[in-house]
Formats: structure tokens, C-alpha cells, sequence
């Protein structure tokens, strides 16, 4: 820092020029003092800013470890479900999944992949990035709602038409988006008032009577009965889980209360049961096919295998039936019961339960299509035959063409005899001389060659391809 000279000894302009000197300086410290005062606003800011961004940093990197710990749970579950798949596939056999099993884990999959697209959508919520939009564009459109449910319209208006500038809003249009709602089943009273009428003079008393009921004296109505039905034998809702859901609503039925409910409604349904067997076993052409089911027996603690004979109409005909026979045993005796007296042409697989009345002469046996390629297909997809994919073909085609005749759905018996004749007919004889010719050639132990039970007859027209 400059020294101060002696005042005393400078001059009357010495000394304004020196008191100038001093007005800048202090000037320019003034200025100093306001840059520097600006800067550290400045600085100020940005670390205010900087805290900010810290704080966004902290909340970002915590919803990022919540998608993780949640991808992380997910993945855990495709891994379960994947050495599941593994054990299905190489454990052994007595433990490996069933049918029904693999559906659920079907739909366990498409949940998971449900799930995850989610996840993906939410992760690419604020991105604008081309893969992003293409992954949107990608996703299937939905189907539209079916047109026979009833509609409720709910309106969406502002709370003002009245415009900022003052002007009152025109309505040019509306967006509809819809919505599938569900309403629950809901129990409610079903009261019968019967008033009581008397003549003064006769002392006679009238009085309407009761209409019929399912079961009389009860308090179930033929609706509920019938839910109860339906959802015991069409949705395998047992009565126990009925009873639970029925629970739910504030209804209390006992199990034996929907068990009595059920036996009552087998007996009284029992003559239209007759009935529609009647009508099916007037059919010329009939169906039939037998599954096995698990059946508890009172008092036994192992389930039996029991069988359900399905007996159906064919796909055109004008009456669409079918009849179930449950009977405890896959023995042919129910089949020929069942069958006797009838006579038409009976569609079904190489069953041995069938023949006795093949032999008879007074059912024709229609061999299943379906069943005879099964055989072939087996063959084909282990690799074991090179021969068989050529009989595969030959019935593809004659599934083409069932395709052909199922989509003119105005045509009659007689357009599908002609159609099949025209169309079906030499198909159905190249696969008979392929099979013969095969069967020459093919050693008998081989499990390509067909038998005389896959050898196709004539098709008649009239007569469905599969079972």
C-alpha cells in the first residue's frame, strides 16, 4: 500500500488532485465491493440449485432401487418358474405337471408379462427417444366392446363454458373412451302376497294359489337354483366355495342346505334328461366320445376314475345336443346300453368299447380323421419318420377344405355331399392308395406303418371328417 505524502507540504492543486485520486479509488472499491457482492448471490444460487439437483438425485436413485428390488422379485419368480418348466420337462414321470397344471402356469406367465410391460411403459413414461415411440406403436390395439351390453353414457363437461376473454365456448366434438364395468350378483327377497278374498253373504274365502315351484316350501327360486347348477357343474365352483362367496354377501347356506338343493333339482331335471337323449338318438349321425374323470366316494379316502360318455349331434345339424352318461367304468357294456336300438352312423375313435355294436351291422362306424392323424403327427415331430409328414399333408388338405365348407354357412346336406364328392373324394383316395402302398413296404414291426384300423372307407358326403 502507497504511503501517505504530507498534507503540509503540498499545494492548493497538488492537493485537489490528490483528493481526486482518492474519490476514484474509492469508486472503483465501491464497484469491486458490488461484483464481488454479485458473485457470491451467484454463488448463492447455483448452490441453492445444486441442493436441488441433489435432492431429485436422492429421489430418483431411491424410485430406481424400488424398481430394482421390484424387477429383482420378478426375476426371482421367472427363475422358479422356469426350473418348474425344467422339472416338467426332464423329471420323472410320475412328476411331471398335467394339462390343467400347465394352463395355470400359462397364465402365471402371461400375469409376469403383463407385469413387466408395465415396469417398461412407466420406465419410458418421460422418454421421447424413437425406441420409445416404436414400442408404443408396437402394442396391439384393443378389441372393441360387444355391442349388445347395455350402455351408461357418463358425461365429462367443464365447469364453465365461459371463456377467459369472455366469450362464451362452442362445443365442436367429443372423445369416447369406454370402460368394461361389472356389476355383482346381488341376493334380494322375493315376497308372494296372496290376498285373502271372502263373501259376506256365502262366508266363502278365495284365494290365488302358489305358483309351481322347483322345490316347493323351500326358499330357493328356480334362478338361484339354477346359478347354484351352473357354477357347480359348468364353472367347477364347488358347493364348499360357493358357500364362501355366498358368505360374502351376507347370505349363510349350509353346505348340506346347497347339497339337498342340487340332489332335488338331479331329480326333478331327470325327464328333460330323457328327453334330450331321445332327441339325440333320433339323429342318423351322432358322435361319441368317453373321458375320465376323478370321482370321492363316501367313506373312501383314495379317488376312483370314473368315465363321462359324451353322445352329441354333428356340427349341421339344425339340432344341437348333447348327452353326458357318467357310469364308473370305460367298459364297452355302457356304450352298447346306451346305444341299443339305435341305428345311423357313429362317429368315433378306434375304442374297442364300440365294436360290439359295429358288429351288429346296425351302427356304421365313422372313424375320427383327428385320431388317425395323431398317430402320424407323433411320428413326425420325434423325428422317428421321414414318410410320415407325406400323410400329414394329405390330411391337411382335407381339413382345408372342412374349412371351406364351414365358412358358407347357408349351404345344405346336399352342397356339402356334392362339395365333399367333388373336393374330398379323390384326396381321400390318394391317402387310401398311399397307405396301401405303404403298408406292403413298411416292415410290420415299424410304428409307421398304418393298420387296417387307419385304412379310410369312402367318405360319404353327408358324413362329418372328425369326431
Amino acid at each position: 500500500m502507497n504511503t501517505l505524502p504530507d498534507l503540509s507540504q503540498l499545494t492548493h492543486e497538488q492537493l485537489l488532485e490528490f483528493t481526486r485520486q482518492l474519490a476514484l479509488q474509492h469508486q472503483q472499491l465501491a464497484e469491486d465491493k458490488q461484483q464481488l457482492d454479485a458473485k457470491v448471490q451467484h454463488l448463492e444460487v447455483s448452490n441453492q440449485q445444486l441442493d436441488a439437483k441433489v435432492q431429485q438425485l436422492e429421489v430418483s436413485n431411491q424410485q430406481l432401487d424400488s424398481k430394482v428390488k421390484s424387477l429383482s422379485i420378478l426375476n426371482q419368480k421367472y427363475e422358479h418358474e422356469l426350473a418348474q418348466f425344467k422339472r416338467h420337462k426332464f423329471a420323472k414321470k410320475n412328476e411331471h405337471l398335467t394339462a390343467k397344471q400347465i394352463h395355470l402356469w400359462d397364465e402365471a406367465v402371461e400375469e409376469d408379462i403383463a407385469a413387466v410391460d408395465l415396469e417398461l411403459e412407466r420406465l419410458n413414461a418421460g422418454k421421447t427417444d424413437a425406441s420409445a415411440q416404436k414400442a408404443t406403436a408396437n402394442k396391439p390395439k384393443r378389441r372393441p366392446l360387444p355391442d349388445h351390453l347395455p350402455t351408461l353414457r357418463i358425461e365429462h363437461e367443464p365447469a364453465s363454458t365461459q371463456c377467459s376473454c369472455g366469450c362464451t365456448l362452442r362445443r365442436i366434438g367429443e372423445d369416447i373412451s369406454e370402460k368394461l364395468n361389472f356389476r355383482p350378483a346381488q341376493f334380494y327377497k322375493e315376497q308372494h302376497i296372496r290376498g285373502k278374498w271372502v263373501c259376506d253373504q256365502c262366508d266363502i274365502l278365495t284365494q290365488q294359489a302358489m305358483p309351481a315351484h322347483v322345490i316347493d316350501k323351500g326358499i330357493a327360486s328356480a334362478e338361484l337354483l339354477s346359478h347354484v347348477l351352473v357354477s357347480k357343474y359348468a364353472d367347477h365352483l364347488p358347493l364348499y366355495r360357493q358357500r364362501q362367496i355366498f358368505l360374502r354377501a351376507g347370505i349363510d347356506l349350509s353346505r348340506s342346505t346347497l347339497s339337498d338343493w342340487v340332489g332335488r333339482c338331479g331329480v326333478e331335471l331327470e325327464p328333460l334328461a330323457d328327453a334330450l337323449k331321445h332327441v339325440v338318438l333320433q339323429q342318423q349321425v351322432m358322435h361319441a366320445d368317453e373321458t375320465p374323470v376323478t370321482v370321492m366316494q363316501i367313506g373312501e379316502k383314495k379317488p376312483k376314475k370314473g368315465y363321462v360318455w359324451a353322445y352329441a349331434t354333428t356340427q349341421n345339424n339344425p339340432v344341437q345336443a348333447v348327452i353326458y352318461d357318467f357310469q364308473d367304468s370305460r367298459s364297452g357294456q355302457h356304450a352298447e346300453a346306451f346305444l341299443k336300438g339305435w341305428q345311423g352312423y357313429l362317429v368315433c375313435d378306434d375304442y374297442s368299447g364300440y365294436k360290439a355294436r359295429f358288429k351288429s351291422g346296425q351302427i356304421i362306424e365313422v372313424g375320427c380323421m383327428a385320431h388317425a392323424r395323431r398317430k402320424f403327427h407323433e411320428l413326425h415331430v420325434t423325428g422317428k419318420s421321414q414318410i410320415a409328414e407325406q400323410a400329414l399333408v394329405l390330411i391337411q388338405k382335407l381339413y382345408a377344405i372342412e374349412a371351406e365348407l364351414r365358412k358358407k354357412t347357408d349351404g345344405t346336406a346336399e352342397d356339402r355331399c356334392e362339395y365333399r364328392q367333388q373336393h374330398s373324394q379323390p384326396v381321400m383316395q390318394q391317402l387310401y392308395e398311399w397307405l396301401n402302398q405303404h403298408q406292403l413296404t413298411v416292415p410290420s414291426s415299424s410304428p409307421t406303418r398304418p393298420g387296417d384300423q387307419l385304412q379310410p372307407k369312402t367318405l360319404a358326403g353327408t358324413l362329418p371328417l372328425s369326431g
